[in-house]
Protein backbone atom coordinates (compact mmCIF):
# COMPACT_ATOMS: atom_id res chain seq x y z
CA UNK A 1 0.00 0.00 0.00
CA UNK A 2 1.52 3.39 -0.74
CA UNK A 3 2.26 5.59 2.04
CA UNK A 4 1.32 8.89 0.02
CA UNK A 5 -1.88 9.39 -2.69
CA UNK A 6 -1.06 9.80 -6.20
CA UNK A 7 -1.52 13.48 -6.91
CA UNK A 8 -0.92 12.93 -10.35
CA UNK A 9 -4.51 13.60 -11.34
CA UNK A 10 -5.06 16.42 -8.96
CA UNK A 11 -2.17 18.13 -10.29
CA UNK A 12 -3.47 17.47 -13.95
CA UNK A 13 -6.82 18.43 -13.31
CA UNK A 14 -5.27 22.16 -11.59
CA UNK A 15 -2.99 22.48 -14.09
CA UNK A 16 -5.78 21.89 -17.13
CA UNK A 17 -8.05 24.23 -15.39
CA UNK A 18 -5.75 26.97 -15.03
CA UNK A 19 -4.53 26.67 -18.56
CA UNK A 20 -8.38 26.59 -19.63
CA UNK A 21 -9.14 30.04 -18.02
CA UNK A 22 -5.99 31.41 -19.31
CA UNK A 23 -5.93 30.10 -22.86
CA UNK A 24 -9.49 30.18 -24.10
CA UNK A 25 -10.97 27.32 -26.00
CA UNK A 26 -8.67 28.18 -28.46
CA UNK A 27 -5.62 26.93 -26.18
CA UNK A 28 -4.73 23.92 -27.55
CA UNK A 29 -4.45 25.04 -31.03
CA UNK A 30 -2.87 27.89 -30.42
CA UNK A 31 -0.12 26.08 -28.65
CA UNK A 32 0.37 23.60 -31.16
CA UNK A 33 1.33 25.80 -33.64
CA UNK A 34 3.33 28.57 -31.02
CA UNK A 35 6.08 25.54 -30.34
CA UNK A 36 5.16 23.35 -32.99
CA UNK A 37 5.06 25.60 -36.10
CA UNK A 38 8.96 25.46 -38.15
CA UNK A 39 10.29 28.74 -38.88
CA UNK A 40 12.97 30.71 -36.92
CA UNK A 41 11.88 32.63 -33.41
CA UNK A 42 11.87 36.14 -32.85
CA UNK A 43 14.44 34.60 -29.45
CA UNK A 44 16.35 31.51 -29.05
CA UNK A 45 15.76 29.00 -26.42
CA UNK A 46 18.16 30.73 -24.19
CA UNK A 47 16.69 34.10 -24.16
CA UNK A 48 15.82 35.90 -20.82
CA UNK A 49 12.21 36.52 -21.93
CA UNK A 50 11.48 33.02 -22.31
CA UNK A 51 12.87 32.55 -18.83
CA UNK A 52 10.71 35.17 -17.33
CA UNK A 53 7.85 34.21 -19.74
CA UNK A 54 7.33 31.14 -18.78
CA UNK A 55 7.88 31.34 -15.19
CA UNK A 56 4.83 31.42 -12.44
CA UNK A 57 5.61 35.07 -11.25
CA UNK A 58 4.37 36.05 -14.28
CA UNK A 59 0.52 35.98 -12.64
CA UNK A 60 1.94 38.29 -10.07
CA UNK A 61 3.67 40.20 -12.15
CA UNK A 62 0.67 40.87 -14.66
CA UNK A 63 -1.81 42.26 -12.10
CA UNK A 64 0.53 44.45 -10.80
CA UNK A 65 1.42 45.55 -14.15
CA UNK A 66 -2.01 46.74 -14.77
CA UNK A 67 -2.49 48.69 -11.26
CA UNK A 68 1.05 50.73 -12.55
CA UNK A 69 -0.11 50.80 -16.25
CA UNK A 70 -3.87 52.70 -14.78
CA UNK A 71 -1.75 55.94 -13.15
CA UNK A 72 -1.06 56.87 -16.85
CA UNK A 73 -4.93 59.18 -16.94
CA UNK A 74 -4.46 58.98 -20.56
CA UNK A 75 -3.92 55.12 -20.95
CA UNK A 76 -6.41 54.87 -18.31
CA UNK A 77 -9.22 56.75 -20.10
CA UNK A 78 -8.07 54.67 -23.12
CA UNK A 79 -8.77 50.89 -21.04
CA UNK A 80 -11.68 52.30 -19.31
CA UNK A 81 -13.49 53.50 -22.56
CA UNK A 82 -12.46 50.87 -25.00
CA UNK A 83 -11.13 47.57 -24.19
CA UNK A 84 -14.48 46.13 -22.31
CA UNK A 85 -12.78 44.16 -19.77
CA UNK A 86 -15.38 44.57 -17.66
CA UNK A 87 -17.57 43.02 -19.89
CA UNK A 88 -15.27 40.21 -20.92
CA UNK A 89 -12.00 39.87 -18.14
CA UNK A 90 -11.68 36.47 -19.35
CA UNK A 91 -11.38 36.74 -22.89
CA UNK A 92 -9.30 40.22 -22.46
CA UNK A 93 -6.53 37.76 -20.79
CA UNK A 94 -6.46 35.51 -23.30
CA UNK A 95 -5.63 37.61 -25.96
CA UNK A 96 -2.80 39.17 -23.80
CA UNK A 97 -1.82 35.93 -22.81
CA UNK A 98 -2.05 34.29 -26.72
CA UNK A 99 0.22 37.84 -28.02
CA UNK A 100 2.63 37.02 -25.58
CA UNK A 101 3.07 33.28 -26.24
CA UNK A 102 3.27 34.40 -29.58
CA UNK A 103 6.09 36.80 -29.75
CA UNK A 104 7.93 34.65 -27.09
CA UNK A 105 8.12 31.40 -28.52
CA UNK A 106 5.86 31.31 -31.83
CA UNK A 107 7.63 31.50 -35.17
CA UNK A 108 8.90 34.85 -36.52
CA UNK A 109 5.78 35.63 -39.02
CA UNK A 110 3.71 34.95 -36.31
CA UNK A 111 4.96 37.01 -33.77
CA UNK A 112 5.15 40.04 -36.62
CA UNK A 113 1.45 39.33 -37.64
CA UNK A 114 0.76 39.70 -33.75
CA UNK A 115 1.95 42.76 -32.94
CA UNK A 116 0.38 43.89 -36.89
CA UNK A 117 -2.84 43.03 -35.00
CA UNK A 118 -2.53 45.09 -32.24
CA UNK A 119 -1.12 48.10 -34.11
CA UNK A 120 -4.76 47.64 -35.96
CA UNK A 121 -6.61 47.79 -33.06
CA UNK A 122 -4.27 50.95 -31.61
CA UNK A 123 -4.85 52.83 -34.39
CA UNK A 124 -8.63 52.68 -34.29
CA UNK A 125 -8.52 53.55 -30.26
CA UNK A 126 -8.57 57.86 -29.89
CA UNK A 127 -10.64 59.91 -27.70
CA UNK A 128 -11.20 62.58 -25.46
CA UNK A 129 -10.50 62.69 -21.42
CA UNK A 130 -13.84 63.93 -18.85
CA UNK A 131 -11.08 67.00 -18.83
CA UNK A 132 -11.01 67.41 -22.48
CA UNK A 133 -7.36 65.96 -22.93
CA UNK A 134 -7.62 63.89 -26.19
CA UNK A 135 -5.55 60.47 -26.42
CA UNK A 136 -4.88 57.77 -29.40
CA UNK A 137 -3.45 54.46 -28.35
CA UNK A 138 -0.86 54.73 -31.32
CA UNK A 139 0.45 57.81 -29.98
CA UNK A 140 4.44 55.94 -29.50
CA UNK A 141 4.68 58.25 -25.84
CA UNK A 142 1.47 56.17 -24.58
CA UNK A 143 2.84 52.74 -25.92
CA UNK A 144 5.78 53.39 -24.40
CA UNK A 145 4.67 53.95 -20.73
CA UNK A 146 2.69 50.29 -21.38
CA UNK A 147 5.23 48.59 -22.73
CA UNK A 148 7.95 50.02 -19.82
CA UNK A 149 5.55 49.74 -16.82
CA UNK A 150 4.77 46.00 -18.15
CA UNK A 151 8.93 45.08 -18.33
CA UNK A 152 9.31 46.49 -15.07
CA UNK A 153 6.56 44.21 -13.51
CA UNK A 154 7.21 41.27 -15.02
CA UNK A 155 10.82 41.58 -14.71
CA UNK A 156 10.61 42.59 -11.05
CA UNK A 157 8.01 39.85 -10.25
CA UNK A 158 10.17 37.27 -11.52
CA UNK A 159 13.67 38.14 -9.47
CA UNK A 160 11.26 38.04 -6.90
CA UNK A 161 9.02 35.10 -7.16
CA UNK A 162 10.68 33.22 -10.35
CA UNK A 163 11.81 29.71 -9.99
CA UNK A 164 15.47 31.21 -11.72
CA UNK A 165 15.86 35.00 -11.16
CA UNK A 166 18.13 36.25 -13.65
CA UNK A 167 21.50 37.72 -12.95
CA UNK A 168 22.64 41.28 -14.02
CA UNK A 169 23.58 40.64 -17.64
CA UNK A 170 20.19 38.20 -17.85
CA UNK A 171 18.12 41.37 -16.55
CA UNK A 172 19.46 43.60 -19.27
CA UNK A 173 19.25 41.02 -21.83
CA UNK A 174 15.38 40.25 -20.62
CA UNK A 175 14.87 44.26 -21.28
CA UNK A 176 16.76 44.09 -24.64
CA UNK A 177 14.04 41.31 -25.74
CA UNK A 178 11.43 42.96 -25.04
CA UNK A 179 12.42 46.11 -26.55
CA UNK A 180 12.35 43.53 -29.68
CA UNK A 181 8.83 43.55 -29.60
CA UNK A 182 8.40 47.12 -28.26
CA UNK A 183 9.53 48.55 -31.46
CA UNK A 184 7.17 45.94 -33.43
CA UNK A 185 4.07 47.70 -31.64
CA UNK A 186 5.40 51.02 -32.90
CA UNK A 187 7.82 52.44 -29.76
CA UNK A 188 10.51 53.60 -31.55
CA UNK A 189 13.61 54.52 -28.85
CA UNK A 190 12.36 51.69 -25.91
CA UNK A 191 14.81 50.95 -23.23
CA UNK A 192 17.36 48.09 -23.71
CA UNK A 193 18.74 47.58 -20.15
CA UNK A 194 17.83 47.86 -16.44
CA UNK A 195 19.27 51.61 -16.06
CA UNK A 196 17.73 53.09 -19.15
CA UNK A 197 14.38 51.59 -18.20
CA UNK A 198 14.50 52.83 -14.70
CA UNK A 199 15.68 56.21 -16.19
CA UNK A 200 12.41 56.20 -18.78
CA UNK A 201 10.24 55.24 -15.90
CA UNK A 202 11.14 57.79 -13.83
CA UNK A 203 11.11 60.31 -16.86
CA UNK A 204 7.44 59.52 -16.80
CA UNK A 205 6.50 59.96 -12.55
CA UNK A 206 5.11 63.90 -13.42
CA UNK A 207 2.62 62.47 -15.84
CA UNK A 208 1.47 60.08 -13.65
CA UNK A 209 -1.57 60.05 -11.03
CA UNK A 210 -4.73 58.10 -10.15
CA UNK A 211 -8.16 59.29 -11.62
CA UNK A 212 -11.19 57.36 -10.52
CA UNK A 213 -11.26 55.53 -13.04
CA UNK A 214 -8.00 54.30 -12.31
CA UNK A 215 -9.16 53.64 -8.47
CA UNK A 216 -12.48 52.15 -9.66
CA UNK A 217 -10.05 49.41 -12.08
CA UNK A 218 -7.95 48.70 -8.99
CA UNK A 219 -11.44 48.14 -6.53
CA UNK A 220 -12.43 45.99 -9.52
CA UNK A 221 -9.27 44.19 -9.65
CA UNK A 222 -8.17 43.03 -6.45
CA UNK A 223 -11.81 42.68 -4.59
CA UNK A 224 -14.50 41.84 -6.99
CA UNK A 225 -12.46 39.77 -9.57
CA UNK A 226 -14.55 37.56 -11.75
CA UNK A 227 -12.75 34.30 -10.80
CA UNK A 228 -14.26 31.27 -9.09
CA UNK A 229 -14.91 30.69 -5.55
CA UNK A 230 -12.26 27.94 -5.33
CA UNK A 231 -9.75 30.08 -6.71
CA UNK A 232 -10.72 33.27 -4.50
CA UNK A 233 -7.77 32.41 -1.57
CA UNK A 234 -4.76 31.78 -4.34
CA UNK A 235 -6.02 34.83 -6.29
CA UNK A 236 -5.49 37.25 -2.78
CA UNK A 237 -2.64 36.29 -2.51
CA UNK A 238 -1.44 37.47 -6.16
CA UNK A 239 -3.38 40.92 -5.39
CA UNK A 240 -1.79 41.12 -2.53
CA UNK A 241 1.68 40.55 -3.75
CA UNK A 242 1.03 42.55 -6.82
CA UNK A 243 0.46 45.40 -4.74
CA UNK A 244 3.25 44.84 -2.74
CA UNK A 245 5.37 45.18 -5.59
CA UNK A 246 4.31 48.59 -6.43
CA UNK A 247 5.89 51.60 -5.58
CA UNK A 248 4.46 53.28 -2.72
CA UNK A 249 4.40 56.32 -4.60
CA UNK A 250 1.89 54.22 -6.56
CA UNK A 251 0.25 52.29 -4.04
CA UNK A 252 -0.81 55.67 -2.28
CA UNK A 253 -2.32 57.38 -5.52
CA UNK A 254 -4.45 54.43 -5.67
CA UNK A 255 -5.45 54.43 -2.05
CA UNK A 256 -4.19 50.71 -1.71
CA UNK A 257 -3.10 49.97 2.09
CA UNK A 258 0.67 48.94 2.11
CA UNK A 259 2.30 47.68 5.62
CA UNK A 260 5.92 46.72 5.12
CA UNK A 261 6.13 44.32 8.19
CA UNK A 262 2.85 42.79 7.03
CA UNK A 263 4.56 42.60 3.56
CA UNK A 264 7.55 40.73 4.42
CA UNK A 265 5.94 38.19 7.28
CA UNK A 266 3.06 37.09 5.31
CA UNK A 267 2.39 38.66 1.80
CA UNK A 268 5.80 37.39 0.28
CA UNK A 269 5.96 34.39 1.65
CA UNK A 270 2.10 33.93 0.37
CA UNK A 271 3.63 34.87 -2.73
CA UNK A 272 6.47 32.53 -3.29
CA UNK A 273 3.94 29.56 -2.32
CA UNK A 274 1.42 30.47 -4.90
CA UNK A 275 3.94 30.15 -7.56
CA UNK A 276 5.36 27.62 -6.35
CA UNK A 277 1.49 26.02 -6.34
CA UNK A 278 0.74 27.12 -9.74
CA UNK A 279 4.66 26.08 -11.23
CA UNK A 280 3.63 22.75 -9.54
CA UNK A 281 0.42 22.14 -11.50
CA UNK A 282 1.62 23.48 -14.92
CA UNK A 283 4.36 21.38 -14.79
CA UNK A 284 3.66 17.79 -15.97
CA UNK A 285 1.82 18.94 -19.39
CA UNK A 286 2.94 20.90 -21.89
CA UNK A 287 0.14 23.66 -21.56
CA UNK A 288 2.38 26.96 -21.51
CA UNK A 289 0.70 30.10 -21.51
CA UNK A 290 3.86 32.77 -20.86
CA UNK A 291 1.81 36.07 -19.72
CA UNK A 292 -0.55 33.83 -17.60
CA UNK A 293 2.25 32.20 -15.78
CA UNK A 294 2.86 29.16 -16.77
CA UNK A 295 5.77 26.40 -15.28
CA UNK A 296 9.04 27.84 -15.80
CA UNK A 297 10.13 24.23 -17.00
CA UNK A 298 8.03 25.00 -20.15
CA UNK A 299 9.90 28.05 -20.89
CA UNK A 300 13.27 25.77 -20.83
CA UNK A 301 11.56 23.43 -23.25
CA UNK A 302 9.64 25.58 -25.34
CA UNK A 303 10.74 25.68 -29.06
Amino acid sequence: MALFPDLAPLREAVGEAIFSRVAGPEGPTNRAHIHGAPGPRWFAADRPVRRVHGDASMFIGGLSALLLQSLHPLAMAAVATHSGFRGDPWGRLQRTSTFLAVTTYGPADSAQEACDRVRAVHARVRGTTAEGRAYAAADPHLLCWVHIAEVDSFLRAHQRYGARPLDDAGCDGYVADMAHIARALGVPDPPTDRAALGRRLAAYRGELRATPEARATARYLLLRPPVPLLARLPYGAVAANAVAMLPSWAARELWLPRLPVADRLCVRPLGTAVTAGIRWAMAPARNTVPAAGAAEREGRDAG
